[in-house]
C-alpha cells in the first residue's frame, strides 16, 4: 500500500514527509538513533492495533449472546 494511499489529502502528514526525507546526509548514528524510535513507533502501533482487534472480539461475543 502507498503512503498516498493512506494520506491522500494530506501531502504535510508527518508519516508523508518522513518517507520523503532524505537519509544520505544522516551518519551511521543518526541512522541507528532513527531506527530505533522507529522500531518503538512500530511497537507501539502494534500494541494499539492489538488492543482494537482485542476490543473489537470482545464486543462481539457480548453480543453475540
Amino acid at each position: 500500500m502507498d503512503l498516498d494511499e493512506l494520506f491522500p489529502d494530506k501531502p504535510d502528514d508527518p508519516l508523508t514527509l518522513l518517507t520523503r526525507q532524505d537519509l544520505d546526509p544522516l551518519s551511521v548514528d543518526e541512522l541507528q538513533a532513527r531506527i530505533a524510535i522507529l522500531e518503538g513507533e512500530i511497537a507501539r502501533v502494534k500494541a494499539k492495533l492489538e488492543n482494537a482487534v482485542n476490543f473489537r472480539s470482545t464486543a462481539d461475543e457480548l453480543f453475540r449472546k
